[in-house]
């Protein structure tokens, strides 16, 4: 019979630890998404519950479809890494990307990553903003001419530079770093996997249907 030690497997090779996932969120959108859920419960609660002939059946049908696609584009979208792969959960898909599979991650217009075969996935939940690019850039300008004698600076570490980019240049510099270092990694590697997500899309189909019906029948 043969034992492992911690730390190695069966085969007495060492075992290389996964660290919990690191999350990213927009916090924007979360803050938008919970006033907006907030909003709609009560506007359409109220008809619920005051309505009076089909307004009641109208106020569920709009429900069924408003708030899953609230959720869907607000709440929902985040980005989960870890040593072995990336998990993008986009409004209406999840898409399970090994770091092996990955062949770049970049931010221009929008935040996206594409695998080795060039198919593209955008980064719902680390949306790029122009005017913040702006600012950093501006504050990557003034660093530089910080020396009394317009020498730009040479010491300053990585942390320091990366703490004067925009948020969602700061995020892909930490994914693409992850990606890069973990690739090789024996759990890292495997074909991306994409789950649409149902949850979300069928309340809300069955929502516009509702809509549809009742506004046709009059």
């Amino acid at each position: 019979m043969t034992t492992s030690s911690p730390g190695q497997g069966p085969d007495q090779q060492p075992v290389e630890p996964v660290y919990a996932d690191r999350v990213f969120r927009s916090a924007a959108g979360m803050v938008c998404g919970g006033l907006m859920l907030a909003v709609a419960a009560w506007i359409g609660g109220d008809a619920l519950v005051r309505g009076e002939g089909r307004a009641p059946w109208l106020a569920l049908a709009a429900l069924l479809l408003a708030l899953p696609l609230i959720v869907a584009f607000t709440l929902r979208p985040a980005v989960f890494a870890n040593d072995d792969r990336l998990r993008i959960r986009n409004p209406f898909r999840t898409i399970v990307l090994p770091w092996a599979a990955v062949a770049a991650v970049r931010a221009g217009y929008s935040s996206e990553v594409f695998t080795q075969e060039g198919t593209k996935y955008q980064l719902w939940a680390v949306p790029v903003s122009l005017g913040k690019r702006k600012r950093a850039a501006r504050r990557q300008t003034m660093a530089a001419h910080d020396d009394p004698h317009g020498r730009t600076s040479v010491t300053a570490d990585v942390t320091d530079t990366r703490s004067r980019l925009a948020p969602a240049d700061q995020t892909i510099a930490d994914l693409r770093e992850m990606g890069e270092r973990c690739a090789s990694r024996p759990g890292a590697q495997g074909e991306p996997q994409v789950r649409w997500a149902y949850e979300v899309i069928a309340p809300a189909v069955a929502g516009a249907i509702l809509l549809v019906v009742l506004l046709a029948i009059g």
